[in-house]
């Protein structure tokens, strides 16, 4: 969902240039991990990140972990940024970018897992190419994952899950779990939400989800 620009948002990304990353002019492809307090941790990236909720409640919940935010619409990253200036977590860091060219910011392997939560599903098959599951962006994911690493996937939208199973499935990537109604599965202890996820659930519609990775080269 496009947000309205918020004016305040650029005089706040450059207040704060130690939580917040902006592309193309910050590029730190191989050198994630110096921008955080604990540099020796691994690296996942959350693409779509919306307001926030699910990032920040991952880097809270796991502070083992060190996690980036990558967004494309600044009003939205401007929301994360004024909840992280207030919550000061060492294991995020903010990334105002586009997640349709990831290979351009993040080095082979730099990333431990990668989360997309509740996509636009862009349902017309003309647009399957704007699909984050589409196999172009899958490639791409290959690329800055570690072996074996994982894709997690959430999304309310029937159509778009069954076509990333396709998706997936024909680019050989290996299913570690699947699930069709996440919200009752042994999952759902540790499943931390989305704003979207709550609205979702709220009105009783089911929750699909899925972890892949791409099998290490023999």
């Amino acid at each position: 969902m496009r947000l309205r620009n918020k004016s305040w948002v650029p005089d706040l990304m450059a207040a704060h240039p130690e939580m917040i990353v902006q592309a193309p002019q910050d590029n730190l492809a191989g050198n994630w991990a110096a921008r955080f307090t604990n540099s020796d941790l691994p690296v996942e990236l959350e693409i779509g990140s919306g307001k926030g909720q699910f990032i920040i409640g991952m880097a809270q919940a796991h502070p083992e972990i060190n996690y980036i935010a990558m967004e494309l619409q600044s009003a939205a990253i401007g929301m994360i940024l004024q909840k992280q200036i207030e919550l000061q977590l060492p294991n995020l860091q903010l990334f105002l970018g586009d997640g349709a060219v990831v290979t351009d910011f993040f080095a082979p392997g730099e990333v431990n897992n990668l989360y997309l939560n509740f996509s636009d599903p862009w349902p017309k098959t003309r647009h399957a190419k704007r699909r984050l599951t589409y196999p172009t962006f899958l490639a791409q994911y290959r690329q800055i994952l570690l072996v074996a690493g994982q894709l997690r996937f959430k999304t309310d939208n029937q159509g778009l899950f069954e076509y990333s199973l396709q998706s997936l499935n024909a680019s050989d990537w290996l299913f570690d779990f699947i699930s069709l109604d996440l919200h009752h599965s042994e999952r759902q202890a540790t499943n931390v939400e989305t704003e979207y996820e709550q609205k979702f659930a709220a009105k009783g519609q089911v929750i699909y989800a899925l972890d892949a990775h791409f099998p290490e080269s023999k």
